[in-house]
């Protein structure tokens, strides 16, 4: 997925709502490299009845001060009034070191649902995500299996995230490297 140079490391990166169709591609690419083809959980492709109602949101690497490549998402969804889901959180492994990509991802999912009405934020976190999520003012509900791995019941903590109402701009993160 990462065609730049093993040298260079981007300094920067924008955590947004998806808005444009190039982001929504490398953000389903993404994730068919990290959930079919790195962990093996589905067969060919990932995408289910949820994407038609989900919002995309992408971390986005930026050279220059300009949006270069995908390198992180997730996406999020109203499944009823004020009750909302996130699930298929992933980043790419070249930058899963790079500046929290995944905390700001699942900060501003809940933010940002939270600044849309929710009172309550859910998602399926696979096992080994549970302490990250629990960094985050995540609260452990129950122990389930998904797709036969090991997963958890978690709920975020709407008190610790406060409303994010411009999910488009989002936040920018420097990578750790660049500090």
């Amino acid at each position: 997925m990462c065609d730049l140079p093993t040298a260079f490391t981007p300094c920067e990166f924008r955590v947004k709502w998806a808005d444009g169709a190039w982001e929504i591609d490398q953000a389903r690419r993404l994730r068919r490299a990290v959930f079919c083809v790195e962990q093996g959980i589905f067969v060919g492709d990932d995408l289910d009845v949820i994407d038609a109602q989900a919002q995309p949101l992408v971390a986005v690497s930026q050279v220059g001060g300009m949006p270069d490549q995908v390198v992180g998402t997730v996406r999020i969804h109203e499944a009823e009034p004020g009750l909302w889901w996130g699930s298929r959180l992933a980043v790419h492994a070249a930058f899963r070191h790079h500046g929290r990509l995944g905390a700001m991802l699942i900060r501003l999912a809940v933010c940002s649902a939270h600044a849309r009405g929710c009172h309550l934020f859910l998602a399926h976190v696979q096992q080994q995500n549970v302490p990250l999520f629990e960094k985050l003012n995540w609260t452990f509900l129950k122990a389930e299996t998904l797709h036969g791995r090991p997963h958890a019941l978690m709920q975020a903590q709407l008190d610790q995230h406060p409303p994010c109402h411009d999910p488009l701009w989002g936040f920018a993160t420097r990578s750790r490297s660049a500090a």
